[in-house]
């Protein structure tokens, strides 16, 4: 089976994370990778950071040469390979493509097929352009090392500057996440890159997909800062009524504890939400009862989603935890397993690149490495039926295909050979034009992935459910349903059900994270579905790996606590410098669930593009553990879990070392990121002092303006941490232009701004099709379009087959769901509805 880009080539000119894992997927699914280094060799394969194992992993499947582009015989060997490539990939900084003579403009004239990726760090054109691309330095300028920890006032209250609600409210330190000191946080996941990652993975497929249509290349372009701001796309919404009924959560407030729990063994859990009856009735006795009746339907103490629960949640965290701590992790999680309860082991990526089912399912992979010798790694990111990919061959030493690189553009310069002349096939205003996706999507991860497709020009209708409502008036849901049309079904009622199928026949895109077995007992599984559309594209995603665990709730910080993301943000892997030892971290700008849905969006068009050229649909499945794994990409282990020698930062997660970290000056925090050795002599020169222990003190010294124009001028790369960027950044002109941010009004919440497109396409640009759906708000103009009356769905609505916005009754419910049915609404409460 040939990967879905099999015969592609590709061009890595990148460096640092986003750009190498970038190819390095383009790789896994069929492309012919190649990597232009320097002579020498890519300069940050050595630099301070993840960089250094995790190029282990993003240069697999690559072939690599030496070409210095400031020589003309090299860049004309560039220049050759250009003119038959498919895809170029670059992260040079803004202008010096341009400068070398290899920009967009050059490139798209030798090979107008050619699709060319920028990543930048900021974008072009704007006050932050020239900044440094340098992670940590993009999370303090962008404020991003704030939200980790959250604000005690909440995230709509803080972006709008409103008060906490509850400032009297004192949470003891042992009781919330993040270092015991005031001030951001330093984590080891690398947001923004990841971030841009994302971004540029699905940008590439959805100009692959469009050139298949109209012939042409065409320039995609992301940046850190656009990374950044996906991560925060939850966090980073502004709402002219914040305080609408159901709107606001109690779940990213600082305050508020997040379902961490240590074992009697000592090693960490995470239960989210925490299930009170579950953990307290489960640990009444002197051995753990695990019976299946403590379920999350049969919990009256399920915790609600407003803001005064972090008052019941402050009642219940002491006694949750001293149940908790009474039995050793491994029972708890055999205990979770019986009773369907989102609960996980926190631990470490090695330990999560051992685990025997992640190797069976293969998004890990075992190879061998020429250095590290046998070694296990992310496998596959997402899985198709028809295309499939695998991981590529481990890294080759840097250069080492220069001659044959060189002999295959001296061939094509000998023959003369032309670029692929285009094929025109059609127009297309966005990348999916004209595609219809079916949303059948829980929570996040689903609906976050068809919200992009949505953002790439599809018409994607959200098939709701009757007791949807609840879920979709939280802000949490608002960041993940923009731009869909709403149609609200109960697919237990034959004629619902009918709709259903009527619309799934003429779909392009079937899409859902209900766990596949509810699918199955639905009818609504891909052997169902085809058989009414051949060519349908049937897109699923988990949150586990397929296997045993397939069949247990998952979440986003069920993935992050089994894949290492918690245990590295959180500084577990190493003390800090003030002692501090790291307990676990959920970051609020994680990659779970939207990378998850990020994935699948990717996949999903990359579907599109084969069945564009071979007519056939496929069924495509991700899971967040894939994403999860993708993000903790930088580590690598050994088959029984032992590491290699990596930076790690310290439990009070303050950075990686000296050079590479937080610092408290006189009034704000600055952050450094002094990775090369002329760079540190440079730090200890512009301070004035002789040895990196003095670093701190002398800093102290100096207000953060000061601090920041003393080691920016001596060339040191240096940021402040901006608690105030998000604040201002709806209403930045750049931002705004660039609709890196978009505004609408909402009938509920009024005026409501949102993280808007996170690349942008030069000839079929993204569009914000509009505001967050209503649930049911599109039943009657869907239902009118395939032929029914207004007395058919007037029956309808009466008997609970289908729903309006504002329906005036519902129908009853089982009664050992009503006590719970108020507080409806997490991911794990939602796909209750999906197993009845």
């Amino acid at each position: 089976m040939a990967g879905v880009l099999h015969n592609l080539k590709v061009l890595d000119l990148t460096s640092g994370i986003a750009g190498p894992m970038t190819a390095m997927l383009l790789g896994d699914n069929g492309a012919d990778v190649i990597k232009i280094e320097p002579p020498g060799g890519d300069p940050a394969r050595t630099l301070d950071g993840p960089h250094k194992l995790g190029y282990a992993v993003w240069q697999r499947g690559k072939r690599s040469a030496f070409l210095d582009l400031t020589q003309p015989e090299d860049k004309d060997v560039l220049l050759a390979l250009a003119k038959t490539a498919d895809i170029l990939v670059e992260s040079y900084a803004p202008g010096e493509a341009a400068r070398l003579g290899i920009d967009y403009a050059t490139l798209s004239k030798l090979n107008p097929r050619l699709i060319v990726c920028s990543i930048t760090g900021y974008g072009r054109d704007n006050p932050h352009s020239n900044r440094p691309a340098i992670d940590a330095l993009v999370q303090a300028r962008t404020g991003l090392m704030f939200e980790q920890r959250g604000w005690p006032e909440g995230a709509l209250n803080h972006i709008s500057g409103l008060p906490d609600p509850y400032p009297d409210l004192e949470i003891p330190q042992d009781q919330v996440q993040g270092a015991p000191r005031p001030g951001p946080l330093f984590v080891a996941s690398q947001w923004p890159s990841l971030g841009a990652f994302f971004n540029a993975s699905l940008g590439i497929a959805a100009a692959l997909r469009a050139r298949e249509i109209t012939g042409k290349g065409q320039w995609v372009e992301t940046s850190l800062l656009q990374g950044a701001l996906a991560g925060a796309a939850g966090v980073w919404q502004r709402a002219e009524k914040p305080d609408s009924p159901g709107f606001d959560t109690w779940i990213l407030n600082s305050k508020s504890s997040k379902g961490h729990f240590q074992a009697k063994d000592g090693h960490w859990l995470h239960n989210w939400v925490p299930n009170p009856r579950f953990i307290l009735q489960a640990a009444a006795g002197d051995t753990l009862n695990a019976s299946p009746d403590l379920t999350v339907q049969n919990d009256p103490d399920r915790f609600g989603t407003g803001p005064e629960e972090i008052l019941v949640m402050s009642h219940y965290q002491p006694l949750l935890a001293e149940a908790v701590a009474k039995f050793p992790v491994k029972d708890w999680i055999e205990a979770a397993a019986t009773a369907e309860m989102t609960m996980q082991p926190v631990r470490s990526i090695e330990d999560s690149l051992a685990d025997p089912a992640f190797l069976e399912d293969g998004c890990v992979t075992e190879t061998t490495h020429p250095e590290l010798g046998t070694i296990r790694t992310v496998g596959n990111a997402y899985n198709m039926s028809v295309t499939q990919g695998a991981p590529g061959a481990p890294p080759v030493k840097p250069g080492a295909n220069t001659d044959e690189i060189k002999a295959e553009a001296a061939r094509i310069i000998a023959e003369a050979k032309a670029a692929t002349a285009a094929q025109k096939k059609g127009d297309l205003k966005a990348p999916l034009d004209g595609i219809v996706v079916l949303d059948l999507g829980l929570a996040i991860a689903g609906p976050f992935g068809t919200q992009l497709l949505s953002d790439l020009g599809a018409t994607v209708i959200k098939i709701n459910g009757l007791y949807d409502l609840f879920w979709h008036r939280v802000h949490i849901a608002y960041m993940a349903n923009r731009g869909k049309k709403s149609i609200t079904l109960n697919l237990k009622d034959p004629r619902a059900k009918k709709i259903l199928l009527d619309l799934v026949a003429k779909a392009d895109v079937v899409q859902h994270n209900m766990r596949y077995d509810a699918a199955e007992r639905l009818k609504i599984d891909y052997e169902s579905l085809k058989k009414i559309n051949p060519k349908l594209i049937y897109a699923h995603s988990r949150g586990f790996e397929r296997g045993a665990r397939a069949s247990l709730p998952g979440n986003d910080q069920t993935g992050a606590c089994l894949s290492g993301i918690q245990f590295e943000d959180g500084g577990m892997g190493r003390t800090g410098d003030n002692g501090e030892v790291g307990r676990p971290l959920w970051s609020f700008t994680s990659f779970g669930d939207t990378g998850n849905g990020f994935l699948s969006a990717t996949s999903i068009v990359q579907a599109i593009y084969h069945r564009d050229r071979t007519g056939e649909g496929q069924f495509v499945d991700t899971s967040i553990i894939n994403a999860a794994l993708l993000n903790t990409s930088y580590a690598v282990a050994t088959k029984d879990g032992k590491g290699f020698e990596r930076p790690r930062i310290g439990g009070d997660q303050l950075g990686y070392g000296p050079f590479h970290r937080l610092y408290e000056t006189g009034d704000a925090w600055i952050c450094v990121a002094a990775r090369a050795k002329a760079e540190q002599d440079q730090l200890l020169s512009a301070l004035g002092v002789t040895d990196a222990g003095q670093i701190g003190a002398r800093l102290k010294t100096m207000s953060a303006s000061e601090a920041f124009k003393t080691l920016d001028g001596a060339g040191v790369p240096v940021e402040i941490v901006d608690a105030e960027f998000s604040r201002k950044l709806h209403d930045d002109p750049v931002a705004q232009k660039n609709k890196w941010v978009v505004s609408y009004p909402h009938p509920v919440v009024g005026k409501l701004d949102q993280i808007g497109l996170l690349f942008s396409l030069s000839d079929t640009p993204g569009v914000i099709q509009g505001r967050p759906l209503l649930v049911g708000e599109h039943t009657k103009e869907i239902m009118a379009s395939m032929g029914y009356s207004e007395d058919d769905m007037k029956t309808m609505e009466e008997q609970f087959a289908i729903g309006f916005p504002g329906m005036p009754r519902m129908p009853p419910r089982p009664a050992a769901t009503q006590a719970a049915a108020p507080k409806q609404g997490m991911a794990g409460m939602l796909e209750q509805e999906s197993k009845k």
